[in-house]
């Protein structure tokens, strides 16, 4: 999995053309051993990159193939977790190209698999469980603009010490946003504080916390002090 740690990194740090070789080598290793698994992966992190892009349809199409390759591989915990994951994923791009249908059945089927998994994070580190069911489902409301509903399910979200930081981090950005457009400015600056506690570098390169931090530019008449640093420190 050296390759998709590469991939991680790379992409997080926002060296797409460094991430697009790690998960082109992905491939060649998941060929090479046969490994359905480690394939679906690969194309799951694709998929993520055509979200990232905003090519929502294309990204479905490739989570599609994702979702395909992981039925290849013997049952159990690992393709389990994996295929839940991809659900997950064609939940949010699903989200993004306003697809509601595609979106209530593919998280309808992440619950399910998440209901024989538990809470597996540590599987590919890809956090899948219950608690990650349910932070994709706030952030599909989120990017149906349904926030007071998302905030609603994220208030239920009790996140796992065993979660990475990278993924915690993640998460509270995600809610900054819905804080944001509610008109929750404050609790929405201590979310996006959070995230740099939890995951400094990858929420200074963030795009979710950039555009949340920006948004709260915009409404704040006098600059506090703390959100001026802030805003410094992420280059805005």
């Amino acid at each position: 999995m050296q390759y998709r740690s590469g991939y991680d990194l790379a992409s997080k740090l926002g060296f797409q053309d460094l991430a697009s070789i790690s998960l082109d080598r992905m491939g060649w290793a998941a060929e090479r051993a046969s490994d359905a698994v480690t394939g679906a992966i690969r194309q799951y992190n694709r998929a993520l990159a055509y979200l990232r892009a905003r090519r929502y349809r294309t990204g479905i199409r490739i989570a599609e193939l994702a979702r395909e390759t992981a039925e290849l591989a013997d049952p159990g915990l690992d393709r389990d977790a994996v295929a839940g994951q991809v659900h997950l994923g064609i939940a949010v791009l699903a989200a993004r190209s306003s697809d509601t249908a595609a979106v209530d059945g593919n998280l309808a089927a992440a619950e399910r698999i998440s209901g024989r998994t538990g809470e597996v994070p540590t599987v590919f580190w890809l956090s899948f469980g219950p608690t990650n069911v349910a932070a994709h489902r706030a952030s599909c409301l989120i990017d149906q603009a349904l926030y007071h509903e998302a905030l609603q399910v994220a208030r239920s979200i009790e996140i796992p010490a065993s979660w990475p930081a990278s993924r915690a981090a993640h998460h509270h950005a995600e809610v900054a946003r819905a804080l944001l457009w509610t008109g929750k400015g404050d609790a929405a600056f201590r979310r996006l504080l959070d995230a740099r506690h939890l995951a400094p570098q990858q929420s200074r390169h963030s795009s979710t916390v950039r555009e949340t931090m920006a948004g709260l530019l915009r409404a704040q008449r006098r600059l506090p002090e703390s959100m001026s640093n802030f805003a410094s420190w992420i280059g805005m």
